[in-house]
């Protein structure tokens, strides 16, 4: 898998470890009464971020968001949930593939909104990158 670019997924539904489900509310929408893109990104970061402390064992920083892809939009009313799935494990880096699903009101059946990989560095308590460790990383307690 290229890890610069994510996957144009045609999965009916969600793979990977769930990491944060949370609604969308009015106060999250931008001028259109869309539910804002960088709101969506911010919770995705948040799951990224759990799923990338798991894998580390220790504290993680953000350092790149690659191959973003914005699918569908996300309404109010709408339970977002955000799936993880490890894509690479470097010595003090990791790559996780992240996909926001919706399920909007009245409806069952998930619906793919966004998807992306994001970059976590693992950090020790002075903020430097430590060492990955290497005892089978994986994103599953």
């Amino acid at each position: 898998m290229n890890e610069t670019h994510a996957p144009l997924s045609t999965e009916t539904e969600p793979r990977g470890d769930l990491c944060i489900r949370t609604l969308a509310m009015p106060a999250d929408t931008n001028a259109n009464g869309d539910i804002f893109g960088g709101w969506l990104l911010s919770q995705m970061d948040i799951a990224g971020g759990v799923a990338a402390s798991k894998v580390a064992k220790s504290r993680t920083v953000t350092v790149s968001i690659d191959a973003m892809n914005f699918r569908k939009p996300v309404y109010v009313g709408d339970l977002v949930s955000v799936h993880a799935n490890l894509v690479r494990v470097g010595r003090t880096s990791m790559t996780i593939h992240l996909e926001a699903w919706v399920v909007r009101r009245k409806e069952t059946k998930p619906i793919l909104v966004t998807d992306g990989n994001f970059t976590y560095v693992a950090i020790d308590e002075q903020g430097s990158p430590r060492v990955i460790p290497r005892d089978g990383a994986t994103i599953s307690a």
